[in-house]
């Protein structure tokens, strides 16, 4: 599914924000990057859905890779992914029905499939009744909700939540991760950026710690684990 080997990545400023970073995420996983700001967490990430691109070594995420993928087949790439992020990035003059069902417009899909599409996942995101509603009359969990449809419209094997709960209050963030489970439950891919020790520490599944630009703790089951 993901497959890193020999990940390099250094920025012009001489920053190295993958020093040699290897790991394997097998399809249907639910995965937390966890470790301290600036240790290399954010560009791991970005680098899944080729926002970064990696200065040496492969990744191979689908059966592509991205090292080697040309520019113009990066959107290719990012229609079978989800992205989540933290501010939610909501086009704001669309309804909720109109921003999840702008990811299917841009590929073509027709009326009749897009409509059926956007309801099934309003319905699983809990937003069925504020389809006509505007990202203002949203509470920030809502609207979180309408990026998480958003990004799971199109059916991706796997979702990249770029802490996807840094911006909500606590009871908040647990509907979210109720979400993200469920949505895990039916088979796609989960790898998640997050600072909250408590979800962490209480919904169990693989931890990665970045720092440095490396990975030094992988473990299934694990807790958040470090300080900061």
């Amino acid at each position: 599914m993901i497959e890193m080997t020999k990940v390099y990545k250094k920025y012009p400023n001489g920053i190295v924000a993958a020093n040699g970073i290897d790991v394997n995420i097998k399809q249907g996983e639910f995965v937390y990057v966890v470790g301290p700001s600036g240790a290399g967490k954010s560009t791991f990430i970005k680098m899944m859905y080729r926002e970064e691109r990696p200065t040496s070594g492969t990744i191979i995420v689908n059966g592509m890779n991205l090292a080697t993928l040309k520019n113009k087949n990066v959107p290719y790439l990012r229609r079978q992914i989800g992205v989540v992020f933290q501010d939610f990035k909501l086009l704001p003059r669309l309804n909720v029905y109109e921003n999840v069902a702008f990811a299917l417009e841009v590929i073509e899909e027709s009326p009749k499939v897009i409509r059926k599409k956007v309801m099934d996942v309003l319905e699983l995101v809990g937003l069925k009744n504020k389809a006509r509603m505007f990202p203002t009359e949203l509470s920030g969990g809502e609207q979180q909700r309408v990026s998480i449809a958003r990004s799971i419209v199109n059916t991706p094997k796997l979702v990249i939540a770029d802490e996807p709960t840094g911006n909500l209050d606590p009871e908040t963030s647990w509907e979210i991760m109720n979400t993200f489970e469920e949505i895990n439950s039916r088979g796609t891919t989960i790898v998640m950026a997050t600072h909250n020790r408590e979800i962490v520490n209480t919904i169990r599944h693989r931890v990665i710690v970045v720092e440095g630009g490396l990975i030094t703790r992988d473990e299934y089951g694990g807790d958040y684990g470090y300080e900061g």
